[in-house]
């Protein structure tokens, strides 16, 4: 049976420009817990304080409507979870929605994603020892390099933001990128005999939601082993 929705959440991919080119803010989380050991973008569930008497009733369906804004309480607990988490002071209005992410049907908690990319604010850095362990500011190329070499681990929806955010020189060539509306990822996980995780596939796949199914066409990151590829025709 599938699981069902649970709640909503938000990610924020922070970008500044340094001497090499673009960087993002990574953030490594400890060993035990939810996503135990991966390097993330700030991010988290959206809490009943980020909601306002006076917001509009937004209902489940709005998530599925790829022409949708992100709701008003996503977008203040992007900016709360980002301060919580590096002590960097966004503002609402400079964040730039740039994808949304439904789970894969199987995972445990599945929560609507949405990822913002945001202008680094400037400030000191004031990392939440409570949630994670390290942070860095990494160009999206030299962290695919280090996931490719086992030396960080990254979760599909990471590695598939930093993937496209390689070719951007710099942070005005990121936000001017950005697809309207926000690319919308619902994943399907091809699996093993063995239920081994084969590759993450998206709406445009030959075998999105249905394996057996014949067509050539691709739209999926295989995952089996390093360096994960991703495939899109």
């Amino acid at each position: 049976m599938d699981s069902p929705i649970v709640g909503r959440a938000a990610t924020v991919v922070v970008v500044r420009d340094a001497e090499a080119g673009l960087e993002v803010l990574l953030l490594e989380r400890p060993v035990a817990g939810s996503f135990g050991g991966a390097w993330a973008f700030p991010g988290g569930r959206v809490d009943p304080e980020d909601s306002h008497p006076d917001d509009a009733e937004e209902p489940a369906a709005h998530d599925d409507d790829p022409s949708s804004a992100a709701p008003a309480a996503v977008r203040r607990a992007a900016v709360r979870e980002t301060r919580e988490e590096t002590g960097l002071v966004l503002a609402e209005s400079h964040l730039v929605e740039l994808s949304r992410w439904v789970p894969p049907a199987r995972a445990p908690k599945r929560l609507t994603t949405w990822f913002f990319l945001a202008r680094d604010p400037g400030g000191e850095m004031l990392l939440s020892a409570d949630e994670h362990v390290d942070s860095a500011w990494l160009r999206p190329g030299v962290a695919l390099e280090r996931h490719a070499a086992g030396e960080m681990v990254l979760f599909p929806p990471t590695w598939l933001t930093l993937h496209g955010l390689a070719g951007a020189g710099s942070v005005e060539e990121a936000l001017g990128s950005v697809q309207r509306p926000a690319a919308r990822f619902a994943s399907y996980q091809l699996v093993d005999a063995e239920g081994r995780i084969e590759a993450v596939l998206w709406a445009g796949d030959a075998q999105y939601g249905d394996p057996r199914a014949a067509g050539s066409g691709r739209h999926r990151l295989t995952i089996s082993s390093l360096p994960w590829v991703y495939e899109r025709t």
